[in-house]
């Protein structure tokens, strides 16, 4: 009996260790990968509960997470990302930068009004048919007389509307008004020009700026009570030159720039000699009787932003209410 249970035992492989096997596979032998605890660290990747370096750990809680901080903190950023391609998805658009400027004053009235968002293009990126040619290559702006012969409006009116920085001064806020007649450098303009918007104005020696110092754009808010006369006879600015043109006007969106203005820190009285500028200003510029501007037109301040540009509509016909208008 004893030596047939002991025949059994050496037939049975479930006895013989498994090193002595002929038969036995990699994952029987001791010490394999099956044969190690769970969480012990023998198997390949961390212990449980643990994110190996690199491994993306905290992105891709960031992405999945779904209640407590990371959440907020993923809508936020992901708030950001969205604006930041918008604005370089319009910078690739206008090329210019910022891309969207807020309407400070009533000066273009009926068809831009105060708290409007504009959005400009570089005036050299899409020309238009008609544009005013000079040596040095086009200008991109199509003025009112030609666009009155041509058909063409912008904003109800013929004329390209303009965005440009009066007599080139970086330092003043630029100025958004209409292009009316392009003029060369030494013209008598005034038999051009409409006599209703020359200061009342009889000849080109009464005129401002006739005969014209140099070429460039007559310009003139469409308002008829706040800017009835031209921006060079209030002297406002001499000719527009090209290269002080930021860019054209081509949409207005309404309302929106009201966002912007109410960040706005610039106090200024109707008629006062300056203004008191809040946190965030820049610098104030006045233009008085006996500046280079020319003879007074009001006060305005002037304010550029590091992360943007400000659009005033500037009341050439009274004392201006300046306020600032940042994008």
């Amino acid at each position: 009996m004893t030596d047939r249970t002991d025949e059994r035992r050496r037939d049975d492989p479930s006895d013989t260790p498994p090193e002595d096997r002929p038969d036995a596979s990699p994952e029987d032998l001791p010490g394999s990968r099956r044969d190690a605890p769970s969480g012990t660290g023998d198997r390949d990747g961390p212990p449980d509960g643990e994110v190996s370096p690199g491994s993306g750990g905290w992105f891709r809680r960031l992405r999945t997470a779904d209640s407590g901080a990371l959440i907020y903190v993923r809508d936020v950023l992901t708030s950001v990302a969205i604006v930041l391609g918008i604005g370089v998805l319009l910078f690739a658009v206008s090329g210019v930068w910022p891309p969207m400027v807020a309407v400070e004053s009533g000066s273009m009235e009926p068809n831009m009004e105060r708290g409007d968002l504009i959005f400009i293009v570089d005036n050299g990126r899409f020309v238009p048919e008609g544009a005013v040619d000079t040596p040095s290559g086009s200008t991109g702006v199509v003025p009112a007389d030609v666009a009155a012969e041509r058909g063409r409006t912008t904003f109800d009116r013929p004329g390209d509307v303009i965005v440009f920085r009066p007599n080139g001064n970086a330092g003043q806020t630029p100025i958004i008004h209409r292009a009316m007649l392009w003029v060369e450098g030494g013209e008598n303009w005034y038999d051009r020009a409409d006599p209703e918007a020359t200061g009342g104005a009889e000849d080109c020696a009464a005129l401002n700026h006739c005969p014209a110092p140099h070429a460039g754009f007559i310009t003139k808010g469409d308002n008829g009570v706040t800017n009835a006369n031209y921006d060079q006879a209030s002297r406002l600015s001499s000719p527009v030159r090209p290269e002080w043109i930021v860019g054209t006007a081509e949409l207005r969106v309404p309302y929106l720039g009201h966002v912007r203005l109410l960040f706005s820190a610039v106090t200024v009285s109707p008629g006062s000699e300056a203004g008191t500028l809040g946190p965030g200003a820049a610098e104030a510029g006045t233009i008085g009787r006996g500046t280079t501007g020319g003879e007074a037109v009001g006060t305005e301040t002037s304010v550029v932003g590091a992360e943007a540009s400000a659009v005033a509509t500037t009341d050439a016909a009274a004392a201006v209410e300046t306020r600032t208008a940042r994008t």
